[in-house]
């Protein structure tokens, strides 16, 4: 992003203001521009109407989305910044406008997706008694985003804007929101430009820290790579420290893609729904060098029991106070560059290989199989049939999303797009929307069940009225899986799971849209072929099995 200093534009700009009536909002979109936005999804109200009109005259730079729920509209930008690397744009109203993007922030936040909600607030003077759609946004995202701001007459918005996008992109990178009181968007634009508002830390490993992780490396007899979602960006450098060392790599949820699920090295995902091999190789590790891992209940399942026979090196850009031999904040990139040229020394994990080797063979499937049609049996075949496209998959959260992590193979980053930290149903869709304007030559596919599917289904107005080409797969087994599945589990028992839906394809067919239902394994092929050459959305719903299970394979 543009570094805060005083730019050409800004001189121009403080020039303008002092013989015109330039106002904040348009200060504030051409500073959007500047900053190298392109897309912004959003719902106008009345407190944000004055940059809706600014935006208005810069289409051709600067599009708008128009979605039909905040919450979408957030789900969107996280879509895009996955894909795109830049973070989201999201612009809505005062009141309900703003709470209904609070989900979308928490779970931004949760996932450390950068975000940037410029949220419309009431006039800063309207603040006697009640006021209509006035809430207090800065207490209302204290606790889910990284950062948050209200614009006062005090300062300069344009500073303020380009500090927001550069916080939210950097560090451990994450949501962060502007709240725009309505006078102030309409008031004539002063530059207050201050230096130096927002200073970046520049965070180094020493050498002695490298020399601890080395020494840990000369001494393991199984030594294990964990990968978060914090590794996503160093790839490159994964695979050239895996090459070196030639130590085996598992991941979590968020990590899948980091490392090519094809590589004989990789193991694949650890935690409650992860695999039997993963799990049973963190068990019996030694040593774990964690990149960019949150640490997660899900994945660590106990945390007492985690890694309880290794020392864990923990290398993440947030410091933290989760339990491990030593931590080293740091960029895993970074840090995974700098050791590298570091390692002069030959490893031989041989009697590992072999072990890790022998908990492959014993593996079994996660999916349970049955005489019905099985979502295992499903993915495994639109695998198959579009792997070669490369496609974006986006899920929502529930069986389908486990099962997508183990039944597609991820050789690329930012391939796998989901809800981790927060676990959002209604997350999908509208993220596959933002990912298909990301990288529009894609192939997304946006796999879902019949519950997240129904939790921001009106977003399918959004993708017919762009013609957007993603292709949705309903895992329609009309039961919260997940849910039921832990209710069997804990409770000996089924209540409030079960799900009457509506005919999916004729709400397809009323927003004008292409749907067909598959009932067999027969007909799953043919279904496919014609979703994939439609030009526009396409819809798949397809009859699972209702009372599927996911196999616990946890041994963590």
């Amino acid at each position: 992003m543009t570094n805060l200093v005083i730019t050409n534009t800004e001189n121009k700009i403080a020039k303008e203001t002092k013989n015109s009536t330039i106002t904040c909002a348009r200060v504030l979109v051409e500073t959007l521009l500047e900053l190298g936005v392109d897309s912004v999804f959003g719902y106008p109200g009345a407190a944000v109407l004055s940059i809706y009109n600014e935006m208005s005259s810069k289409q051709n730079q600067l599009k708008h989305y128009l979605v039909r729920h905040e919450q979408a509209a957030v789900h969107a930008a996280e879509g895009y910044a996955r894909i795109s690397g830049k973070p989201g744009t999201v612009i809505v109203t005062s009141g309900p406008g703003f709470t209904n993007t609070i989900t979308g922030i928490a779970n931004a936040y949760a996932d450390s997706t950068p975000l940037v909600v410029l949220a419309g607030d009431v006039a800063s003077n309207d603040n006697q008694g009640k006021v209509f759609q006035k809430v207090d946004i800065l207490s209302l995202t204290k606790t889910c985003c990284k950062k948050n701001y209200l614009v006062t007459s005090k300062d300069d918005i344009k500073q303020v804007i380009k500090e927001a996008y550069e916080v939210a992109n950097s560090g451990e990178k994450g949501p962060v929101v502007v709240a725009l009181p309505r006078n102030i968007l309409e008031s004539k634009y002063v530059s207050k430009i201050k230096r130096n508002y927002h200073r970046k830390k520049r965070i180094t490993v020493t050498d002695s820290e490298y020399e601890k992780v080395l020494k840990q490396i000369k001494n393991a007899k199984s030594p294990l790579v964990l990968l978060g979602g914090g590794a996503i960006d160093a790839v490159e450098s994964i695979q050239e420290f895996v090459s070196k060392t030639k130590i085996p790599v598992v991941s979590t949820l968020m990590g899948i893609g980091a490392f090519s699920s094809k590589n004989d090295f990789y193991l694949g995902m650890i935690g409650i729904n992860g695999t039997y091999c993963a799990n049973t190789a963190l068990s019996n590790a030694d040593f774990i060098l964690a990149l960019g891992v949150s640490f997660s209940d899900r994945s660590t399942c106990k945390n007492s029991e985690f890694g309880k026979k290794a020392k864990v090196i923990n290398v993440n850009i947030k410091k933290n106070t989760h339990r491990y031999f030593y931590g080293i904040q740091s960029d895993s990139k970074e840090f995974l560059n700098g050791i590298v040229n570091r390692i002069d020394f030959e490893t031989n994990f041989s009697k590992w290989h072999d072990k890790v080797n022998c908990f492959k063979s014993e593996s079994g499937p996660i999916g349970q199989k049955s005489s019905c049609l099985h979502s295992s049996v499903v993915l495994e075949t639109i695998y198959e049939y579009t792997k070669n496209q490369e496609p974006v998959v986006v899920t929502d959260v529930g069986q389908h999303q486990m099962l997508t992590a183990q039944f597609f193979n991820f050789d690329k980053p930012k391939k796998f797009i989901t809800s981790g930290g927060l676990g959002t149903m209604g997350f999908g869709l509208p993220a596959a929307i933002g990912a298909q304007l990301a990288n529009p030559k894609s192939l997304v596919l946006n796999i879902t069940g019949d519950g997240s599917f129904q939790m921001n289904l009106q977003e399918l107005a959004t993708c017919r009225e762009h013609n957007l080409p993603v292709k949705i797969i309903i895992m329609n087994n009309s039961y919260l899986g997940m849910v039921r599945q832990m209710q069997e589990k804990i409770y000996n028992n089924i209540y409030q799971v079960e799900m009457i839906n509506p005919d999916f394809t004729k709400i397809a067919e009323s927003y004008d849209l292409f749907a067909v239902r598959v009932k067999t394994i027969e007909e799953l092929i043919p279904a496919l072929e014609k979703a994939m050459l439609h030009q526009g959305t396409a819809i798949i719903d397809i009859a699972i099995d209702n009372f599927e299970e996911i196999n616990n394979t946890s041994s963590v």
